[in-house]
């Protein structure tokens, strides 16, 4: 069912003073997609996955039972990555692909450092 006029106005509104109270918080809600942030979290659960073999590796020699909490890490982070997978479906991947292919890879994965700076600039 289609917006009214009232309520499109209204929507506009709340959206413009969105953009001059935080421009950075309106400029990040609008780049972030399901894809992206599906994606976001398969990069940190394949961390953790390899978080979970060194952990896994290190103690098996030592003590079993922590070479299990290793074990559970890499479950836990391959169940992630295949939830994520699943929420991005074949029409993310194209997107990720592509945008890789466009853009390359440094700025997919993001600018850390200028992200970094740029916090620190706004609480400085």
């Amino acid at each position: 069912m289609p917006l009214s006029e009232d309520e499109q106005r209204i929507l506009q509104e709340i959206e413009a003073r969105l953009y001059e109270d935080d421009p950075a918080l309106a400029r990040e809600v609008g780049q972030t997609t399901l894809y992206s942030h599906a994606f976001r979290n398969i990069k940190w659960a394949a961390l953790g996955f390899l978080v979970g073999i060194v952990v896994l590796v290190t103690t098996l020699s030592t003590h079993y039972i922590l070479a299990f909490s290793g074990f559970l890490i890499m479950l836990a982070s391959a169940l992630l990555i295949e939830h994520n997978a699943r929420k991005m479906g074949r029409a993310g991947w194209q997107e990720i692909t592509s945008s890789v292919k466009a853009n390359g890879v440094r700025s997919f994965m993001g600018n850390t450092s200028k992200k970094v700076k740029d916090r620190f600039k706004r609480d400085g």
